[in-house]
């Protein structure tokens, strides 16, 4: 049975005419079928409300289901957890607020609010921004959707604006979070002259399109380059996180925590690989300590992990390193 604030939006949009309204509130009905597994409900609606014609008067086209997601999308399974996160605090507890939001939607809509459903992450690559905006999904149990660029953005005038038109048709289908990775892609200032007229458009049909999301979509946007973005995105996303890159003392913590997980002691302390490893990403520091899980396994208990420390540290040190153009 639909929510009865959807019902009562359909009934008073039937009665006044009001076609975006009365197709917003069937998308909506659609979405919550499709999360109670009622799919064949869920696709007579669709069919129904293509039928009809209400899309293409509300400049919205119903999607065939399952589809364009495979075209312009990929959907990840939802693997991380917040708790297996290291965060800043204001940054796990801002993340809270939004899965407590959409968990409770229903008290927030008895008292006539919304909850919130826009993040935009920012910050260095590879300290957790894409882990974040799956751990998001993961604690809302609702599918991952990873937007895939090298399908949208087409060389003709036009195409990339309607293919992400598609996507976010499909992302009001059903619940979900849609994580848009390298967001400065499609996102750009427009007052850049050296930007073509073509990527305002795009920039100009993405912000519409965020603002038509209905609040059970959660958009995640994530940007290595924030100083990038149009000045008009964000203010579309009502949390606008920071990832940092991690201190000595974060990563310090990080290494206890994966010392805690070995069956053996690592041979020296967490600081001390710290130092030795220098100035490094949590994505790096998860690689590395993979290496070191890797060999002991292979080793097959035959080697000891205090040497096995040792030498993917030798290795760690003679890696490559990315040259300096500053």
């Amino acid at each position: 049975m639909a929510r009865s604030d959807l019902l009562v939006s359909l009934v008073r949009a039937g009665a006044s005419g009001n076609s975006k309204e009365l197709t917003t509130a069937v998308e909506a009905i659609i979405a919550e079928e499709r999360a109670k597994q009622h799919n064949i409900l869920a696709d007579r609606l669709t069919r129904a409300l293509r039928s009809n014609g209400a899309g293409g008067q509300t400049g919205y086209t119903v999607p065939d289901p399952g589809v364009r997601a495979r075209d312009y999308v990929l959907e990840t399974p939802a693997r991380k957890r917040l708790e297996d996160l290291f965060l800043p605090e204001l940054c796990e507890r801002a993340c809270r607020e939004l899965i407590e939001e959409q968990q409770r939607a229903g008290l927030l809509r008895s008292c006539s609010l919304e909850p919130r459903h826009r993040v935009l992450l920012v910050g260095p690559p590879g300290n957790g921004k894409t882990s974040l905006a799956e751990a998001i999904a993961e604690a809302l149990a609702v599918p991952f959707f990873v937007v895939r660029y090298d399908a949208i953005i087409g060389s003709f005038l036009g195409e990339t604006a309607s293919r992400l038109r598609r996507v976010f048709d499909y992302a009001r289908t059903t619940p979900c979070v849609l994580f848009f990775d390298e967001f400065d892609a499609v996102g750009k200032e427009r007052g850049d002259v050296n930007e073509t007229g073509e990527i305002k458009r795009v920039v100009t049909s993405l912000l519409m399109q965020v603002d038509a999301l209905p609040s059970y979509t959660v958009v995640v946007a994530a940007s290595n380059h924030a100083e990038l973005l149009d000045r008009a995105v964000w203010r579309r996303f009502q949390f606008r996180l920071q990832l940092p890159a991690p201190t000595k003392a974060q990563l310090g913590r990080y290494l206890e925590a994966f010392a805690g997980k070995m069956d053996e002691p690592l041979g020296m302390g967490p600081n001390t690989i710290v130092k030795s490893l220098g100035d490094i990403s949590y994505a790096e520091a998860e690689e590395f300590c993979a290496g070191i899980r890797r060999r002991h396994a292979l080793s097959l208990g035959e080697g000891s992990l205090k040497s096995i420390v040792a030498e993917q540290l030798k290795l760690w040190k003679a890696r490559a390193l990315q040259p300096d153009t500053s």
